[in-house]
C-alpha cells in the first residue's frame, strides 16, 4: 500500500526547478522596449552576469494541510568554478520534510549545476515557444510561454519584464509535466531581482495539489551576503 505521506513528501521534493534568465537592464529610464527588443535581450548574454554569491537561504515546505511543516536556514555558495555548496545553520519541524525535502532541493541544486541541466531549463527558442505580449502592471508586461515539450524542468505560463531595462521580473505557470501520478497540478513562481546591478533570483514559490494528502506547498527565498566577489550593501 501506498503510504501517502511518503507521496506527499517526494511530490513537494519534485517542484525544485532551476531557471535560467539572462535579460539585461540599467539604471536608465528608457522608452517602454518593443516585444522583438525585450525577447532579444532575453537571449542576450548579461552585461554582469551571476558568476558567484554567497547567500543565505530559508526554506520551508508543509502538506496535510499544513498538519507537516519545516523550515531551515543554510548558508549557500557558488564559486567562480560553478561547485555550488551549502551549510545548514538552523532547521525544525517535521524531520521527514527537512531530509526529504528540504535538504533534498539543496542536494538537487548541486547536482543540477551542469551545462546539460541549464540548457534543458534555459528560456530559449528551443525550450518555448513565445506568445502574445500584454501590458499587465505598470512597468510591467507579460510574455506568454509554452513549453515546445513535456518536461518538469519546464513551466507552461508567462514571463514578467521591466518595460524599460527587459529585466526579467518573474516567471509563473504550471508545469507540463506531472512529476507523478499522484500529482493533480503543480504551479510555480520565480522572483528575480537586480541586486549590485546583477540580476539573480529572490524567491522560489511552488503548489501541488495531491491525491490523498491534499495541498502541498514548497518555497525558498535568498538574502545575498555577496554577489560576484563584492559584498551586499544593506
Amino acid at each position: 500500500m501506498v503510504n501517502p505521506r511518503q507521496v506527499a513528501i517526494a511530490i513537494v521534493a519534485a517542484h525544485i526547478l532551476v531557471f535560467v534568465g539572462t535579460a539585461r537592464g540599467d539604471d536608465r529610464v528608457d522608452p517602454p522596449l518593443a516585444r522583438a527588443e525585450i525577447l532579444s535581450r532575453l537571449s542576450a548574454p548579461d552585461e554582469k552576469p551571476l558568476v558567484q554569491y554567497r547567500a543565505l537561504r530559508h526554506l520551508t515546505a508543509s502538506t496535510r494541510g499544513g498538519r507537516m511543516a519545516a523550515s531551515l536556514d543554510a548558508w549557500t555558495t557558488l564559486d567562480r568554478d560553478g561547485r555550488f555548496t551549502f551549510e545548514v545553520v538552523s532547521e525544525s519541524g517535521s524531520a521527514l520534510i527537512r531530509r526529504k525535502v528540504l535538504r533534498a532541493a539543496l542536494e538537487a541544486e548541486q547536482q543540477s549545476q551542469t551545462p546539460e541541466a541549464r540548457d534543458q531549463a534555459a528560456l530559449s527558442t528551443a525550450n518555448y515557444e513565445f506568445l502574445e505580449m500584454k501590458r499587465d502592471a505598470e512597468h510591467l508586461v507579460r510574455i506568454g510561454i509554452r513549453p515546445r515539450r513535456r518536461h518538469v524542468m519546464l513551466v507552461d505560463g508567462a514571463l514578467f519584464f521591466e518595460d524599460r531595462t527587459a529585466d526579467l521580473v518573474r516567471i509563473e505557470g504550471e508545469l507540463p509535466k506531472r512529476p507523478s501520478f499522484w500529482t493533480r497540478r503543480v504551479h510555480v513562481d520565480r522572483e528575480y531581482k537586480r541586486i549590485e546591478g546583477v540580476h539573480v533570483p529572490v524567491a522560489m514559490n511552488s503548489t501541488a495539489d495531491v491525491m490523498i494528502v491534499g495541498t502541498s506547498t514548497f518555497s525558498m527565498t535568498y538574502d545575498y551576503a555577496e554577489i560576484n566577489g563584492q559584498p551586499v550593501s544593506r
